[in-house]
């Protein structure tokens, strides 16, 4: 069975760095002497009660971390934390129930980026700057951050990133798994901190930087504005965000091999990172010249929202410079296209992502030539590895249960009275974790506020199954999980 008390000792270790958090932002409230002081302070000393609770409980526990154990671990985590980080959103009383306040809050730790707050802007620095870090802290993983400050705090972190990492497929770095968590949040943050430079040389304000920085290299999408970068009217804030939502759609560990270790050449010949790129640029050029030809746009503002969408909808990141409700139509099916497939795995990106796109194109292939070469062994390769049939099997599964799932949260929707695009299009923006949607009635510019309460729970769980990869979740409810052998 799960070792509930090894549980309980990390939970309790994790709660202690989400208060240190919460803290953090106190600090900032009194720096801006905003009335959100107080909800800090309470929702800091409830979490560090709460975590001093699970530690005396737990006080005995050992440190044998099963792989059952990791995945209930992963699963709970994400969960309990965003059931803490709605605190501050409860207590100032900027979001007035339980369900919206969960919704915001577990929306920013998978980076989906939906939002049912109608007007951002009246919410103090703090909770801006609180969201911004939810979206942050999410983007890699939660106890992956945490075996990256602390690897003594988590037994097994091997079995705990198997859990939590995205994609099919591992590279590794180092034979410390804690190691490589370091290196990997070193690019993490050095990516961050660069995005923000960039933003403030293009002329955004220090607080605007710092939380579109956050917001951009999760592939998150919250902002601190209504209109996300559209209020700024700069094209070279559009610039930027492009440059660094691409870079952060890019597998870290490939992207840590290439800068650090010189390894370029492995980065551009990388099956994965060259279908990555070629989905933008087929997408960006079709994009641009449908808005030239029916929207009447000059081809550098036709290039440059084409290559802004085309780049915030394959990452699943959300920020949007123009309204695309009122671009054509064969725009939408596109960018849903690329919203599906996502971009690398290993990145902070949602999706199916483009290395099980290529695993599933290169199944069909082989069943395609078997028709007329039936003992012809025909084995899938990646950048020249064979890959198992073990995961060739967990590849149709996980793809299998993802269109399972949308299907079944698209029929929900439709019963509930929601029309069936906006029904597809809400379901596929919260399992691949890209938050606004395409067409005008959940439009990339307007809340989901409007949703029933019942409808947003069932997207909170689209959500965090989404980023977990279903698997790590779903697995939860399996009677095989839950017996003794």
């Amino acid at each position: 069975m799960v070792n509930f008390r090894l549980i309980y000792k990390i939970l309790g270790s994790l709660l202690f760095m989400l208060g240190t958090l919460m803290l953090g932002c106190g600090v900032m409230a009194l720096c801006y002497k905003e009335d959100d002081l107080m909800s800090f302070l309470v929702s800091t000393l409830f979490t560090v009660s709460c975590g001093f609770v699970l530690r005396y409980f737990s006080r005995d526990a050992n440190n044998s971390l099963s792989r059952r154990d990791a995945y209930f671990l992963v699963a709970t985590t994400w969960a309990v934390f965003s059931l803490f980080g709605m605190l501050p959103f409860l207590i100032g009383g900027h979001i007035d129930n339980v369900t919206d306040a969960y919704f915001e809050t577990i929306s920013g730790f998978t980076t989906t980026g939906a939002t049912i707050i109608d007007d951002v802007e009246r919410l103090p620095h703090a909770l801006l700057f609180w969201r911004s870090l939810t979206q942050w802290i999410g983007g890699l993983g939660i106890v992956f951050f945490t075996i990256a400050i602390l690897p003594s705090m988590v037994g097994g972190s091997v079995k705990v990133f198997a859990a939590e990492a995205t994609g099919p497929m591992r590279t590794k770095m180092h034979p410390r798994l804690s190691t490589s968590a370091k290196w990997i949040w070193s690019v993490y943050t050095v990516l961050t901190i660069a995005c923000g430079v960039s933003y403030y040389a293009a002329g955004m304000g220090w607080f605007d930087c710092a939380n579109y920085a956050m917001s951009t290299t999760a592939t998150g999408g919250f902002s601190t504005h209504n209109d996300s970068t559209s209020f700024f009217h700069s094209a070279t804030i559009d610039y930027v965000a492009i440059l660094f939502q691409f870079l952060a759609g890019i597998n870290f560990t490939l992207f840590y091999l290439a800068l650090f270790k010189f390894r370029l050449r492995d980065l551009m010949r990388n099956s994965e990172f060259k279908l990555y790129i070629s989905l933008i640029v087929m997408a960006t050029l079709c994009i641009g010249w449908l808005l030239v030809t029916h929207n009447g746009y000059d081809i550098e503002r036709a290039l440059r929202a084409a290559l802004f969408q085309t780049v915030s909808f394959i990452t699943t990141t959300g920020l949007f410079n123009e309204d695309v409700s009122l671009w054509p139509q064969l725009t939408w099916m596109i960018l849903a296209l690329l919203t599906f497939i996502g971009a690398c795995s290993g990145s902070t990106t949602g999706g199916l992502k483009c290395i099980r796109a290529i695993m599933l194109f290169k199944v069909l292939r082989n069943e395609f030539r078997r028709i007329l070469h039936p003992n012809a062994v025909l084995p899938v390769k990646i950048n020249g590895q064979p890959v198992s049939s073990s995961r060739l099997l967990t590849l149709l599964s996980f793809t299998t249960i993802f269109m399972l799932m949308l299907f079944l949260s698209t029929g929900i929707m439709i019963l509930s009275g929601i029309d069936v695009i906006n029904a597809i299009v809400i379901g596929l923006s919260c399992v691949s974790n890209v938050g606004p949607s395409l067409t005008t009635g959940i439009g990339p510019s307007m809340s989901w506020s409007e949703l029933a309460d019942p409808l947003k729970w069932l997207l909170s769980f689209l959500m965090l199954v989404g980023r977990l990869e279903i698997m790590t979740v779903l697995v939860l409810f399996t009677r095989a999980f839950w017996k003794d052998n």
